[in-house]
């Protein structure tokens, strides 16, 4: 009998674990999904969080683990209230392994307050005022950024790559990542200004 009790016990707290298993996201990226099919909006996924069109470019960046770094580098440039800002912005968002390929010690420097005018100008170099869409940019097409200096815009294998004025190349990883002030297109690089 106590064999039978222990065995009945024992499926009865199985299908309870499964149940809350079962009834309980998973994740905080499930329950970003659970926001995402309530709210209705068509989003696009960013570093593991979706990426809302009814937020600004701030809100939707500080939930990408893709973009920890970006984020940090904004507001040591004071940059946030600009990038909350009306818009609307076409930026081109470095990924944390983006600005990993940059020299051993560049960020922590540029993060400091002595370097804020360098730091504010190469974040601002990755800024176009105006919503570009990826079907908006077309193969040698300039883009005067919010910095002053330009970029070039290249297609090629499907494929569409951002020109700094040093002539370093950067990827679009993600396109069109709509938010309420603009757009943004993930790079895999980080873009340069010429001065």
């Amino acid at each position: 009998m106590s064999k039978r009790i222990a065995l009945l016990s024992a499926v009865a707290f199985s299908a309870l674990a499964f149940t809350v298993t079962v009834i309980a996201p998973a994740s905080a990226e499930d329950k970003m999904m659970k926001n995402d099919k309530m709210s209705g909006e068509k989003t696009v996924m960013v570093g593991g969080a979706a990426m809302f069109p009814s937020r600004n470019i701030i809100q939707n960046a500080v939930n990408s683990r893709d973009h920890t770094t970006l984020v940090a580098a904004v507001k040591a440039a004071g940059l946030v209230e600009t990038l909350e800002g009306k818009g609307p912005f076409t930026v081109f968002a470095p990924t944390n392994a983006a600005f990993g390929k940059l020299p051993a010690g560049t960020v922590d420097t540029l993060v400091k307050p002595e370097n804020k005018a360098t730091l504010t100008r190469i974040l601002t170099y990755h800024v176009v005022a105006g919503k570009l869409a990826a079907s908006d940019l077309a193969d040698g097409q300039k883009l005067k950024t919010v910095e002053g200096e330009e970029l070039t815009v290249r297609k090629a294998g499907g494929k569409v790559m951002i020109v700094d004025a040093r002539g370093g190349s950067s990827t679009v990883a993600i396109s069109n990542v709509n938010q309420s002030n603009g757009v943004i297109h993930v790079v895999d690089t980080v873009l340069m200004p010429a001065s």
